[in-house]
């Protein structure tokens, strides 16, 4: 049995399947819906490990397992699970009887939704009520409920909007967000999708959100009710403002057209191949309809496939690069859905053979897949048939197809994930494909492996012989067949620079970056977990300018301990192995709220109770941090960074709570302090800070937002917060200067890898940059072809300019003109 929620008085969830490898998948799903939140659930499936069944006394001991008193929600999915289900009742005290709901709802879906609700602290009934209407999406789009009437608006409400900006518009996980967001606050809110109409539904209800179909650039109203109408209005914006906290996959954008094979090649993957060509052809497998054997049999042929394939995925998941790896989880979920398996199972009973019967369920569920009007959604039709044809090969005996071993450019149709994740970058020179898409799982994989690619270029190009000469241009997304000698030639020239300029990059990451003219600047890398630490040192970082330490408070129903922070901060040092690090103390509030640290509403949040703000509201937690700070900084080079500094006072305090955090021994002599000037008054009153301060740390994200007005992250006011403004670079220009000889001075916001803002930053005084660890190698390379002489006049020019525009233009005016004598 599995809980995934800690000790506490909510709803409990009991899962009964047949089979114990879907009822775990599901739960696995439900988890990363809930995101650490408590959420009690557990597992009564399968009479063991691999055996199909359902037994009554497993499901009555799951039952009390999860029962604290609120009651319990059983989903159940087909057939005898609902006796046993019933049977496990008669085996319950009368007391815990009574609180237990079985419900109709289907089993994935309504585990998800229950889970979300119950996490939320919705009770017993709702949570069922809940579950039950998990299809409520799938029959929108359907079109198989009538639409509702729009509710009228209630005297008073508060209202605001957003427009949807994740890649695959409101999907699963950030509705998830939502829901959670609006269950917390004591109103009444619903939301509506502007673009389409559709709506309004209650925002407290996952499967009802699921139904506005909201898209990205759709525009979302939210209107709210009640005591906390305000709190919940804004705390939807905030979420909405940093696209609920989803991870963006890198890549081309998701449009109409780059998917569609008429749109000619469509650039995936940067950079140049030049080579013969070899095309990957695979022979489909023969389906025979006709069963081997009785149903039983051919039932037991299918699950052993689905076995092999499922172990045959995991190796390839392992040895996969861990950022890579969820495509290949999305396939071992494909692998226990219940609805593809379902529907394969049900043609057995039919009298169909194993392979013709999941051949008809994975081709209906492609199917629907490839009709779906998102295209990123769309492209996922190609996992259906890769996993489809994976487990085919498997019923037919054959090997899988994965290892592609070629020397030259890649031609096929299209490649499956798996067959993506083998390609081996030093003998697969390109790939172009004749069908796929720059959002599938196969493209975002060749582009991990730095190959040149593209996409869409259409079915002529299986026509073409193998060892004809080929250029891919992945960055233009061009594919010459047999070109001119000239045009190869000119091609290769500009293939030698781009490899010759990365590996050089590469090579000399580790060195100090020095500009011609001999001055120093520190590369460092702005990290946020022990990983991300690693990553850095390993691309040559001279050690962390941020780590960001929120990711150990947020998603959690405590603080951290002093241990716990201590154990973190100790990977990170051991990761840069002497080099210095420097731990941002926690900067939370405004958009990343803390759930043990509840805060009153705040009409701007982003100028409200946030950053060092908020730790002085609570010293316990900072004192607790400066602790685990100390303790590190015994261990190696140390800086603690303090943000959203406004006031000299908020330094004092800081300053005095790590004398106490360090007793009964001194503060650790080696141990640096520095504040962030992210607020315009920090770096116009620099002078008063230097005499409290070894550093300061200019973090252009906040400063350009404040300096600006301009939200940053705000679609709309993209163009308008620019660091490259000269209203903020005189800042930055005004605290270097004052800093100069007393304090070291760093940039740790994003336009610190910005090829045109390095050689201002550089010219305005700035000693360090601290970058995302992919960034670090070129970083330090741009640096080196400055010099400084020449950037200092530049900044100059600069400063000087009317907008971030011209500024960029007079860069890059700079970058093209030859070196002076």
């Amino acid at each position: 049995m599995t809980d995934t929620g800690a000790a506490g008085a909510r709803v409990g969830i009991v899962v009964v399947s047949h089979s114990r490898a879907l009822a775990e998948a599901a739960v696995g799903l439900a988890a990363e819906m809930v995101s650490g939140r408590d959420a009690r659930i557990a597992v009564a499936a399968g009479l063991d490990e691999t055996t199909f069944g359902t037994d009554a006394v497993r499901i009555a001991a799951a039952v009390e397992e999860v029962d604290d008193g609120d009651g319990v929600v059983v989903l159940m999915d087909v057939g005898s699970a609902l006796l046993s289900a019933e049977m496990a009742l008669e085996l319950l005290p009368d007391e815990v009887r009574d609180r237990v709901v079985l419900s109709p709802a289907p089993l994935v879906e309504g585990l998800l939704v229950a889970s979300v609700v119950a996490a939320g602290g919705a009770d017993r009934a709702e949570v069922a009520a809940e579950a039950r209407a998990a299809l409520l999406a799938k029959d929108t789009q359907l079109d198989t409920v009538p639409a509702e009437e729009p509710a009228p608006a209630a005297e008073g409400h508060l209202t605001g909007s957003f427009v949807v900006a994740n890649p695959h518009g409101l999907h699963a996980r950030p509705a998830a967000r939502l829901v959670a967001e609006v269950r917390r606050r004591d109103a009444d809110v619903a939301l509506r999708n502007l673009t389409t109409g559709a709506g309004p539904v209650p925002a407290g209800s996952l499967s009802r959100v699921a139904t506005l179909g909201a898209l990205r650039g759709h525009e979302v109203e939210v209107s709210a009710t009640g005591r906390e109408a305000r709190a919940a209005v804004d705390g939807v914006l905030a979420l909405a403002a940093r696209s609920f906290d989803e991870v963006a996959v890198p890549g081309p954008a998701a449009d109409e057209s780059a998917t569609t094979p008429s749109a000619g090649p469509v650039a995936t993957s940067p950079g140049v191949a030049v080579g013969p060509a070899v095309r990957l052809t695979t022979a489909p497998v023969r389906v025979d309809e006709r069963p081997a054997g009785p149903p039983e049999a051919e039932e037991r042929r299918l699950t052993d496939a689905l076995a092999a394939v499922r172990r045959d995925v995991e190796r390839t998941r392992d040895r996969t690069a861990p950022g890579q790896a969820g495509v290949f989880e999305a396939h071992l979920l494909l692998l226990d859905d219940a609805e593809l398996t379902g529907a394969a199972r049900t043609g057995i009973e039919a009298g169909v053979s194993a392979a013709g019967a999941w051949a008809r369920a994975v081709s209906a569920l492609e199917a629907q897949w490839a009709a779906l009007p998102d295209p990123y959604l769309r492209a996922r039709a190609a996992d259906v048939r890769a996993v489809g044809d994976q487990v085919l090969r498997a019923l037919a005996g054959e090997a899988p197809v994965q290892a592609v071993d070629v020397d030259g450019v890649l031609l096929a149709d299209d490649l499956t994930p798996a067959q993506a994740g083998g390609l081996d970058p030093g003998r697969v020179l390109g790939v172009a494909l004749a069908g796929g898409s720059p959002t599938s799982h196969a493209a975002i994989l060749v582009r991990s492996l730095g190959i040149p690619a593209v996409v869409a270029a259409g079915a002529g190009l299986l026509d073409v012989p193998d060892g004809t000469p080929l250029v891919v241009d992945g960055t233009a997304g061009r594919v010459l067949v047999d070109p001119p000698t000239g045009v190869v030639a000119g091609y290769r020239t500009r293939q030698r620079e781009l490899a010759d300029e990365r590996a050089r990059d590469a090579a000399e990451a580790p060195r100090e970056a020095v500009t011609r003219d001999g001055r120093r600047v520190v590369v460092g890398a702005n990290v946020g977990s022990v990983a991300d630490a690693r990553a850095a040192a390993t691309a040559g970082a001279d050690g962390a300018g941020l780590v960001r330490t929120e990711i150990l408070f947020l998603d959690r129903d405590r603080p951290p301990t002093a241990e716990e922070q201590e154990r973190e901060y100790l990977a990170v040092l051991d990761a840069f192995a002497g080099r210095p690090v420097t731990i941002r103390t926690l900067d939370v509030g405004g958009d990343k709220p803390l759930r043990y640290l509840p805060q009153p509403p705040e009409a701007n949040p982003f100028l409200g109770v946030r950053g060092v703000r908020l730790s002085l509201t609570r010293p316990d937690l900072l004192r607790t941090q400066l602790a685990a700070v100390c303790r590190a900084a015994a261990r190696g080079p140390v800086r603690v960074m303090v943000p959203m500094v406004s006031v000299v006072e908020e330094v004092l305090a800081v300053r005095r709570l790590l004398t106490e955090a360090a007793a009964p021994g001194p503060v650790p002599a080696g141990l640096r302090v520095g504040v962030m000037v992210e607020v315009p008054a920090v770096a116009l009153n620099v002078e008063a800070f230097l005499p409290h301060v070894d550093f300061l740390s200019i973090g252009t994200n906040d400063l350009t937002q404040y300096t600006l007005a301009a939200e940053r992250g705000h679609p709309a006011l993209a163009a308008l917060a620019d660091p490259l403004d000269p209203a903020v670079l005189r800042l930055v220009g005004e605290t270097a200067s004052r800093a100069a000889g007393r304090a070291t001075v760093s940039v740790c916001g994003e336009v610190a890898a910005d090829p045109l803002a390095v050689p201002v930053l550089v010219g305005l005084g700035v000693q360090e940059l601290s970058v995302a660890p992919s960034a670090v190698a070129g970083t330090k390379a741009a640096v080196r072809r400055l010099d400084s002489g020449a950037c200092v006049e530049l900044a100059r020019r600069c400063l000087a300019a009317t907008g971030a525009a011209e500024v960029r233009a007079l860069v890059r005016a700079a970058q093209d003109a030859p070196p002076s004598a």
